[in-house]
């Protein structure tokens, strides 16, 4: 028998066994179904990553169940292969055939224990109860040399009962024992107390492992879990993204990361490949179609992103001060500093350099308070946003003519109207004009300001980012008497963009005029 559950060798140490049932409990979770390959594909990952018993699915609900843990059976390289099982001859049988192609093969077989369920779910006694636990293990025995058995809602069970039904249960052969936390109902110290008076009052509860499942209706799934584990339970039942029915269960990546992140209070070992767990979400959440929520624990994607400006600056200095963990440690890349609103000078001086942008201390100002204006106006500021900005920043530093404030009406019912206010030469200085549309008419409002001969040879719009909040770059080249000048605009609103870009354009063409009149005047 492998040591993955041998009973002598994962008690003798701390190795707690990883028993995944996304592909069974996960997939009872409401819009959650997978298709046959589906399956297949986040099984084999499973097995890579290291997961030490796959629960393949419930062989007896449909053919499409069978099949699929059969296949799943014969594919496998390294992890057990269970299939679920009521306490039915016919549910033990099916299981059997589904599991008899696996290197290592398991029949989970479930009964209800707790007497709400027994008297309105089963309408069994308990004596009925006892025998059909001896039964339906002493059968899946004849299949399988490695037999869970749970004791479903076992958490709402009487302890006398339940340490009965436990002690037959190995009697007739089980290997592991189950006690689940069927609707999420208990707390960490009760779940606890409650694994530790089993492996105290049970005679034989050293003949098997003890193993947790909980739900997650309460939120604390996974805090029942590791307390189980303290108190000598050595394996946990949980899924990728903590996915199941109702509230779910306890998720796989968090009851990992917090043994590998806590050993102080955790020393216990799994073998868990903890850079596959980023990817292995992303599977599971693509298979399934249920979105992962942005702060979910280990693996969500704000996990590792830090925006508050206190933050960032405590990330820069030491990265300790605000990550347990890293990135790598969970396959998911790197610390990422969101720019927004909350960011820093610090912050954001380190994103220019990451971004190959060096600044002088009042360029750098400037630009710090572009990019704060620019963050009140967008959820997210991309690198390709700082980017746009701090060109137009750089390039628009010492430029005599600037955009102040611009409004433009635009519509079906014509004509469009821009009213425009340019700082030149530190005055400001507005007028209105009217265009055949809202750019014609900007532009129009720019040259009554600023009178000029110079023709329009390219308009050029494109969005920085994605989004509707994008970033619109725009870029305007003029020609005059033979000399070419381009400008560059970058704004959330396009028509701004197009404002500064026409005005850096013209600005740079009376640079131009001043540089050649100089020159004649020198000759």
């Amino acid at each position: 028998m492998s040591t993955q559950s041998d009973p002598a060798a994962v008690a003798s140490g701390d190795r707690v066994v990883i028993f995944d049932t996304t592909l069974r409990d996960g997939e009872q979770c409401p819009g959650a179904t997978m298709t046959f390959e589906e399956k297949l594909q986040v099984a084999d990952f499973l097995d890579e990553m290291g997961v030490d018993v796959i629960e393949a699915g419930f062989p007896i609900a449909s053919d499409g169940d069978f099949e699929a843990v059969m296949a799943i059976s014969k594919r496998v390289k390294r992890a057990t292969v269970a299939g679920l099982a009521r306490a039915g001859e016919k549910d033990i049988d099916r299981a059997g055939e589904a599991v008899k192609h696996a290197r290592r093969g398991r029949i989970h077989t479930f009964v209800s224990t707790s007497p709400v369920h027994m008297k309105f779910k089963l309408q069994k006694t308990p004596e009925q109860v006892l025998d059909m636990v001896a039964k339906q293990c002493a059968r899946a025995r004849n299949w399988v040399d490695d037999v869970e058995w749970s004791a479903e809602d076992a958490t709402r069970t009487e302890h006398d009962f339940l340490c009965r039904c436990v002690e037959t249960a190995i009697k007739h052969g089980a290997t592991t024992i189950n006690i689940p936390d069927t609707v999420g109902y208990t707390v960490p110290e009760e779940y606890f107390a409650l694994i530790a008076m089993l492996i105290a009052r049970v005679p034989n509860a050293d003949k098997a492992i003890f193993s947790t499942h909980c739900h997650n209706d309460l939120g604390m799934a996974v805090a029942n879990s590791l307390a189980g584990v303290k108190a000598g339970a050595r394996q946990i039942e949980c899924t990728i993204n903590g996915i199941g029915e109702r509230a779910g269960n306890a998720a796989l990546e968090e009851v990992v990361m917090a043994m590998r992140t806590r050993k102080d209070v955790l020393p216990f070992a799994n073998g868990i490949d903890t850079t596959m767990l980023t990817r292995a979400s992303k599977l599971v959440s693509a298979v399934t179609n249920f979105p992962v929520q942005y702060n979910k624990a280990i693996v969500g994607r704000n996990a590792f992103a830090h925006e508050s400006g206190i933050h960032q600056d405590g990330m820069l200095k030491h990265q300790e001060t605000y990550e347990i963990m890293t990135p790598e440690s969970v396959g998911y890349g790197k610390t990422s500093l969101v720019m927004g609103k909350h960011s820093g000078r610090n912050a954001f001086r380190q994103k220019l350099k990451e971004i190959g942008f060096e600044l002088g201390d009042n360029q750098l100002e400037d630009a710090f308070t572009r990019f704060k204006a620019l963050a009140d106006r967008k959820k997210h500021v991309y690198d390709e946003d700082i980017e746009a900005l701090v060109d137009d920043n750089v390039a628009h530093a010492h430029d005599r003519m600037k955009v102040v404030a611009l409004t433009v009406i635009a519509g079906t019912m014509g004509p469009q109207s821009a009213t425009l206010t340019l700082d030149i030469d530190g005055q400001h200085q507005t007028v209105q004009a009217t265009g055949n549309g809202p750019v014609d008419a900007t532009f129009n409002s720019i040259k009554m300001l600023v009178p000029h001969e110079a023709k329009l040879l390219l308009y050029q719009v494109h969005a920085v980012t994605e989004g509707t909040d994008a970033q619109a770059e725009v870029s305007v080249r003029l020609e005059e008497d033979g000399r070419t000048v381009t400008g560059r605009g970058a704004d959330t609103d396009t028509m701004v963009a197009s404002a500064k870009a026409y005005v850096a354009a013209l600005g740079k063409l009376m640079v131009k005029r001043q540089k050649t009149a100089q020159a004649q005047q020198g000759v």
